[in-house]
Formats: C-alpha cells, sequence, structure tokens
C-alpha cells in the first residue's frame, strides 16, 4: 500500500510534468515575438508562470514521492495547496465578473449589438482605462480583426466578383468583436457600401457618440468606439466562462492529487519512524535480571 501510494503519485506527477513542457514552450515562443505586437505582450507571462509553477511543482511531487524525500513531500504540498487555493479564487473571480452583459437583438438583423452600458464590474474598468484600452486596440488592428469581414458574390448575368449586398449581410453571424468593431452601430443610420465602408445617411442620427466614432479608414474603423469595448467584453465573457469549467476540472483532479500526497506524506513519515503500516510497533522487554 505504501509503496504503491507512492507510485501512484510519482506518476501522476510525471505525466502533469510532461504536459508542462509545451505550454512552458508556447510561452518562451510568444516572449521571442513579444517585439512586434502588443497582443502577444501581455500574453507572454501568464502562459510561462503557468507552465514553470505546473512544472515545478510536478518536480517536487514526483522526486518526493518516488525517492521518499519527506521534506520535498512537505514542500509540495504546501505549494500544491497555494495553487488549489488560488484556482478557487480565480473561478470565483471568473464568474463574479462575467456575471453581466448580453448582445441586444436588433431588427432585421440576425447578428447582435452590444453597449458597453450592459456591463459592469472590474472588466468594464479595465477596457475604459484609455492606457489598456490602446493596447487592446493595437491588438485588433495587429491581427486584421476585421478581415474575416470581407465576403464576395459572383454575378450570374456578368460573372463579375462583387461585395455582398445589404440585405444579406444582415442575415449574416458576426462574432461580437465583429459587430462591435468593424462596423457602426445599426442606430446610426450609416448607408452600407461593403462590410467595413459605410457612407453617412440622410437620415442618419447621434444619439449614440460611436456614431462620430466611427472611420472609414480601415485602420481605424470602429476601434475607439464603446460598442468595441463591449464586443470585447462579450467575447471574454463567453471565453472566461469556457476557461473556467475546464479549471473547474483541474481543480477536482488537483484536490484528488493532494489527497494522494497527502496520504504519501503520512506513509513516509511512519517509514522515517520506523513505524510498520498497519502494525503497531512493539517495545523490546528488558530481561530480567533473575535467572532460573
Amino acid at each position: 500500500m505504501m509503496r504503491g501510494t507512492n507510485n501512484l503519485i510519482g506518476v501522476i506527477n510525471f505525466i502533469t510534468f510532461l504536459a508542462s513542457i509545451p505550454i512552458l514552450g508556447g510561452g518562451i515562443w510568444l516572449s521571442s515575438r513579444a517585439n512586434s505586437t502588443e497582443c502577444l505582450r501581455f500574453l507572454q507571462w501568464p502562459i510561462i508562470i503557468i507552465g514553470i509553477t505546473i512544472m515545478v511543482i510536478s518536480l517536487l511531487g514526483f522526486v518526493g514521492a518516488c525517492y521518499r524525500q519527506t521534506w520535498l513531500l512537505q514542500l509540495y504540498l504546501f505549494v500544491m495547496f497555494l495553487v488549489i487555493i488560488a484556482l478557487i479564487g480565480f473561478i470565483v473571480f471568473a464568474f463574479a465578473v462575467t456575471d453581466s452583459g448580453h448582445g441586444q437583438v436588433i431588427v432585421n438583423r440576425s447578428f447582435l449589438e452590444y453597449q458597453l452600458s450592459d456591463y459592469s464590474g472590474w472588466l468594464k474598468d479595465r477596457v475604459r482605462d484609455p492606457k489598456y484600452w490602446s493596447k487592446i486596440s493595437s491588438c485588433l488592428r495587429d491581427v486584421h480583426a476585421c478581415s474575416g469581414m470581407r465576403r464576395t458574390i459572383r454575378d450570374p448575368a456578368t460573372g463579375m466578383i462583387l461585395s455582398e449586398s445589404a440585405d444579406m449581410f444582415s442575415q449574416r453571424q458576426l462574432s461580437p468583436i465583429e459587430s462591435g468593431c468593424c462596423k457602426p452601430p445599426t442606430s446610426c443610420g450609416y448607408v452600407y457600401v461593403n462590410e467595413t465602408l459605410w457612407n453617412v445617411g440622410a437620415q442618419m442620427f447621434v444619439n449614440d457618440i460611436d456614431c462620430n466614432r466611427w472611420s472609414n479608414d480601415q485602420q481605424q474603423l470602429c476601434y475607439h468606439c464603446d460598442s468595441c469595448k463591449a464586443g470585447l467584453l462579450a467575447t471574454l465573457k463567453h471565453s472566461w466562462r469556457k476557461v473556467s469549467i475546464i479549471n473547474i476540472v483541474i481543480l477536482i483532479i488537483l484536490v484528488f492529487v493532494y489527497v494522494v500526497a497527502c496520504a504519501a506524506f503520512r506513509n513516509n513519515k511512519r517509514m522515517d519512524n520506523d513505524e510498520a503500516y498497519g502494525e503497531t510497533r512493539m517495545t523490546k522487554s528488558r530481561p530480567s535480571r533473575f535467572q532460573f
């Protein structure tokens, strides 16, 4: 039982150690490309930290279990406990900051539109920070977030390649980023030319400040609009909810590993004290002075 428990925790931590290698490698790769774009610059460190943490914890558990190093297992249990607490905190935080906000249904449109006023809390404050948003908007431009909007059709009569019509565009399913950052809000009354080119309409309304922020400059578009910030929040909400579900699964696995590690630690303590597993130590009786 004692050897089996140590072997089990050793195998589990060896597998997690191998899994940390591609995570760390991806972070180092992003770091080497960080000078080209703000997108990669703020994504590199979380990946590297996660990879290093998993690698170090796995090594501590593997060496401590396989070589019966009690002090390593003790350190492993302490670090693992901190990781579990931090993971629980992140899961609670992720659900707390993504509990509000949703897309709005627009008449005669298949896509949703997003308003920053529908969101609240820490994430909203972050995207409203000009310094933070300048990095995000730079990221959106660098990755050409709106380049996938363009669609063309072939005119059956002439065979010419044309942009899709306004009616076809209104029936498309757009992502939150495409809806908020790559076109003006529908309420502004802009006239459709193509997916990222809109003219001022005769009945244009300026009840939304984003109406004046829209630009046909393909490097500007609506990247500074509140609708773009709301589209980003909608994307983050969807992504963070997915990540939180994955983290719940990881948390369950870590708790299982932690329980096994506690058992291995107790077993090693028994062995260090020369105690047999499941047996009570017997004391040797002192021989009598009297001989019969």
